[in-house]
């Protein structure tokens, strides 16, 4: 028996939803204010996934998303398909429902419509009933439309092109002692009953509700079918019910983890005799809800999924970090069931692991498939990482581990030496969140400085203050150049478990030098920290390479090596 070790997906996937269609499942995330927005995995086994594609190239709209709008865009997304078409519907809290269709989830998808504008509208699911009718369920963020803890539906056209019904209230958490932030619901059918499985309790530390009437108006009824209990998986809840080719049934759920993000896992769930899911692993067979279980067998593996006699099935019951992985068989290698994170830049297109925090522009980066990626040094840079759009990022992994990537360093290049026409800027390996810390170089006036700093909370900065400080004393790299022969920079950062960061640099072939004074990584907003690569110089004119040329930094291969 096979069994898988949770999260499945240990990075920042947040608001997961999931959809089968024949063998193949789909998952989509939100992904707020990156772009390309909206990602798009694939699996066969509900464990092993890939990252497939973006539905969203650039955020609606346009001109709004040009600049990083940290917390907002693309919140808490739907994906469904009906009639031979793909829907994904996802919220922007700023601005209103967006729907996109595609035949294939791998794309192309179609450019976003809007089918219900107002701000505060969020997390929508359709439900295309059996009458011919069409619901939209949503929820609502209180810091944009002054309420929340509340469900509401309204009936839509069939392609999800406009509203054509009214709208009502189906469940106020208000009404549900001690519900709170009732959001993200996912509306289904099932033997006769209308279900919504919404969370409730918030990011870190909510529960699973499921809600069922027998009219799509309700009034409806309600029971948390998963929670936290003995385990420690803070905040089990939001995500999707999927059926498994196999007939089993299964819910994922993410896990906020701070700097990693939210996290997706995988639980087996069941129907009770009394027409209630249960989620989770648990040994009392009478009980409504479920805790969030380490391990368990993989769908498809071990018979019914959460099944009876749990307290002689150790692979169902809730574990501890500590728990003996492998104890019963096979486990699904970690390392080889995450979407790669790797890069050779051997491509002439970005892969779909990458990201920036702004809606990007085509020169940006540029590909020849030479093994190295050139981003052009964009005059933007204000003294703070945040508030630059040409990031380009991905996830921080939530295992310990090691990034590592190169800048090249020559003359003729930005960042070589004797060339008095090399414009200023600064280029690396950032780790990316509320506050941040980079190593790479900094030119000034031609001269070339290794340095390592980190992000000064404004507040303690103020007006006039500084945005960066040196976690290491900087380092003249002009006499280390000495030839025209390109140096390669080697950049490394170091994750431990705790999200301490410790950087390293080296020149050439040469020994790693670690810097002493570390890092603790940080959460953005609404999303995990990232890993990124970035060149940008001083606000002003376009910046120039000494051919006249548009002015880039040259990235090597980008690596992930995790410890597990």
């Amino acid at each position: 028996m096979t069994t898988y070790t949770n999260p499945v997906l240990d990075a920042d996937w947040p608001d997961p939803d999931v959809v089968r269609v024949g063998d193949d499942y789909y998952l989509v995330a939100s992904s707020f204010n990156r772009a390309p927005g909206l990602p798009v995995l694939h699996s066969r086994d509900l464990v092993t996934w890939e990252h497939v594609t973006n539905a969203l190239p650039a955020l609606p709209p346009l001109d709004h998303f040009s600049l990083p709008r940290h917390g907002g865009g693309v919140w808490a997304p739907s994906l469904r398909h009906h009639d031979g078409t793909f829907y994904l519907t996802y919220p922007d809290p700023d601005h209103g429902i967006y729907v996109l269709t595609a035949s294939d989830p791998r794309g192309p998808w179609s450019a976003p419509h809007l089918l219900l504008a107002g701000r505060g509208i969020i997390d929508p699911c359709p439900l295309w009933d059996d009458d011919g009718r069409t619901y939209l369920v949503h929820g609502w963020a209180k810091s944009r439309s002054g309420a929340k803890n509340r469900l509401t539906l309204v009936e839509v056209d069939a392609g999800l092109r406009s509203v054509v019904g009214p709208s009502s209230t189906v469940v106020d958490g208000d009404a549900i002692p001690g519900c709170s932030t009732l959001e993200g619901p996912k509306m289904h059918r099932r033997d006769g009953w209308y279900w919504i499985f919404a969370p409730g309790g918030g990011v870190a530390t909510g529960w699973q509700y499921a809600f069922r009437s027998r009219d799509v108006r309700g009034p409806y009824e309600h029971r948390t079918v998963l929670e936290q209990g003995p385990s420690d998986v803070n905040g089990p809840h939001q995500g999707a019910w999927v059926e498994a080719t196999d007939g089993t049934d299964w819910f994922v759920h993410f896990q906020d983890r701070g700097p990693y993000g939210r996290v997706v896992h995988l639980q087996p769930m069941v129907w009770q005799p009394d027409g209630w899911p249960r989620i989770g692993a648990t040994t009392d067979d009478e009980a409504h809800a479920g805790n969030p279980a380490r391990t368990h067998a993989m769908p498809g593996s071990a018979g019914p999924a959460g099944g009876g006699d749990q307290a002689d099935r150790p692979d169902q019951v809730p574990l501890t970090p500590s728990a003996t992985r492998g104890a019963t068989g096979p486990v699904v290698d970690r390392a080889a069931s995450e979407p790669s994170r790797d890069d050779d830049f051997r491509a002439t297109t970005l892969a779909p692991r990458w990201h920036w925090q702004a809606n990007p522009s085509e020169h940006w980066a540029r590909l020849d498939g030479d093994g190295v990626v050139r981003l052009s040094i964009e005059p933007v840079d204000r003294g703070s990482l945040r508030e630059v759009p040409a990031v380009l990022g991905q996830q921080l992994p939530g295992t310990p581990h090691t990034a590592t990537t190169s800048l090249l360093l020559a003359v003729g290049l930005p960042g070589g030496p004797g060339v008095s026409s090399t414009p200023d800027h600064r280029a690396g390996l950032v780790v990316l969140g509320t506050a941040y810390a980079w190593i790479g170089i900094e030119v000034t006036d031609g001269v070339t400085h290794l340095v390592c700093r980190e992000s000064v909370d404004p507040d303690e900065a103020g007006d006039a203050g500084p945005a960066e400080r040196d976690l290491h004393a900087p380092v003249l790299l002009d006499h280390h150049l000495e030839t025209d022969a390109p140096v390669a920079l080697g950049l490394r950062s170091s994750t431990a478990a705790d999200g301490e960061v410790t950087f390293s640099w080296r020149l050439g072939p040469g020994p790693w030098q670690e810097v002493e004074q570390t890092f603790t990584a940080r959460e953005g907003r609404w999303i995990g920290a990232e890993l990124g690569l970035f060149a940008c110089g001083p606000v002003g004119p376009p910046a120039l390479d000494a051919s006249g040329s548009s002015a880039r930094a040259t990235f090597g291969p980008f690596s992930v090596n995790l410890a597990l």
